[in-house]
């Protein structure tokens, strides 16, 4: 995996991680280059079919990399509720349409600043995940986000039907979780019960960044 960094890296970072970003979306390109050029060569229509399917993969795959990118002006206004939207569409598409979950979204139309909206789907997309591969052991079920305005503070909740276990040590992906949530600064907290699980993400509506950070995923 990548790294995620902040506006207030130093430039030559910034510089590293939109080339690296720059390359992982040619890459995609040339997957599907490749994927294409191999169903035009072939005389068989359910291979062609096949590997119409790969592409049609591959491309969301890019949408959700495209969609968490580092933006380009952080301090741009950014509807949430829309961006929302078109990452959850993007996840939908490359993890949940061979899946009998579900996903929902319930937010208005509310304006953020860009870097709030890329963490916030940064979040949002490792919730998903999580729910997905931990939730639902009889493969079907439904994952509902909720994005609200109280008062000053912006509220999201990701919600699953699941029967995810208590995490009782928090794992890479929710020690991601609490880095970016204090990135926003903001709190996260987790219940479970036999209905399901709440995550909870609460943090003020443009509000200064804190201190840079620089968080590396390594693939495990």
């Amino acid at each position: 995996m990548t790294a995620i960094a902040s506006r207030n890296l130093p430039l030559e970072e910034q510089v590293l991680l939109r080339e690296l970003n720059h390359r992982i979306n040619n890459e995609f390109a040339s997957l599907v280059s490749l994927v294409t050029l191999a169903a035009a060569r072939s005389g068989n229509n359910d291979v062609k079919l096949a590997l119409r399917h790969v592409t049609d993969l591959i491309h969301n795959c890019a949408d959700v990399h495209h969609a968490l990118q580092m933006p380009e002006d952080d301090a741009c206004a950014v509807d949430a509720a829309a961006y929302l939207r078109k990452l959850c569409l993007s996840i939908k598409r490359s993890k949940l349409d061979r899946t009998k979950i579900g996903l929902v979204l319930s937010a208005r139309p509310m304006s953020l600043r860009s870097d709030q909206c890329w963490l916030l789907g940064m979040i949002v997309h490792e919730l998903v995940c999580n729910a997905v591969r931990h939730a639902f052991s009889a493969g079907q079920g439904e994952i509902r986000i909720v994005l609200s305005l109280k008062g000053t503070l912006i509220e999201c909740k990701v919600l699953d039907n699941g029967t995810a276990p208590v995490i009782k040590r928090p794992g890479r992906g929710l020690k991601i979780i609490d880095v970016l949530a204090k990135r926003l600064n903001g709190r996260f907290a987790q219940q479970f019960s036999k209905q399901g699980s709440t995550s909870n993400l609460v943090f003020p509506r443009n509000s200064g960044p804190q201190r840079a950070f620089h968080l590396a995923l390594h693939a495990s």
